[in-house]
């Protein structure tokens, strides 16, 4: 199954950067809640959606750009949960910090998960308890790594002032400012050792990175200390979390 969801991560990125590079328009709207879409994030959807139905017909999908009503999904305990395309705002600054996430959700947590960057090429991974990197061709396992100073991994596009409070009591430490989920994908391989997380975010946002850290051997809580849930609920939103590697 994690063989079959990578290579649909790398279709819904080829249909992605026919955009990127021009060759399909980006058509940029805005929607309800003012973030953006473009036809690269729709295209994405679209692959995506066909695959999975393709190879887990009996699995609900849930997806950024066609997210089920509540009434639907309040019952359900396994199901896909796809952002096609993490980081529109850096793939219309055309800075390559977006990915395909596509995670398999069972009982609320994430069990499986693709991140795909379609930029590089590099492929995060996760299932069955372990986690892997592939990158031009070759493929390693990856797990969490202490180090001091440790390296903060913060939102490129989402600052706040309750961050910037926060790393004023951290310590020493040294930031470095990612967009989309690779920010999970950098503690999980051991290059950052915390991303700590106050602005929103949706579920979607952040199951497949959770999946490949928690994969890695990270934690991933909320500021109660509460493990990030996936279990359907109402709203789409996220409580502010921390990734760590305690």
């Amino acid at each position: 199954m994690l063989e079959k969801i990578c290579q649909l991560a790398r279709e819904a990125g080829a249909a992605i950067m026919e955009v990127y590079d021009g060759h399909k328009p980006l058509d940029v709207e805005t929607k309800t809640d003012d973030s953006p879409v473009t036809a690269a994030d729709l295209a994405a959807h679209q692959v995506i959606k066909r695959g999975l139905t393709a190879l887990s017909p009996d699995i609900p999908l849930l997806s950024e750009e066609d997210p089920p009503a509540w009434d639907v999904r309040r019952h359900w305990d396994r199901y896909w949960l796809v952002d096609p395309l993490d980081g529109t705002k850096e793939f219309i600054k055309r800075n390559g910090d977006f990915t395909v996430n596509i995670a398999l959700i069972e009982h609320g947590i994430p069990v499986l998960g693709v991140v795909y960057v379609p930029v590089t090429g590099v492929m995060y991974a996760a299932a069955d308890g372990k986690a892997w990197k592939e990158e031009g061709g070759r493929r390693e396992q990856i797990a969490v790594r202490d180090a001091r100073p440790p390296l903060v991994v913060v939102s490129r596009s989402h600052g706040s002032q309750e961050l910037q409070d926060y790393l004023a009591q951290l310590g020493e430490h040294q930031t470095v400012a990612v967009g989309s989920s690779l920010k999970f994908c950098l503690v999980a391989e051991g290059k950052a050792q915390l991303y700590p997380r106050f602005g929103p975010t949706s579920i979607w946002d952040t199951a497949a990175g959770h999946a490949v850290a928690l994969a890695a051997g990270a934690q991933v809580h909320d500021w109660q200390g509460q493990t990030l849930s996936y279990t359907p609920r109402e709203s789409f939103i996220n409580p502010g979390f921390r990734v760590s590697l305690y």
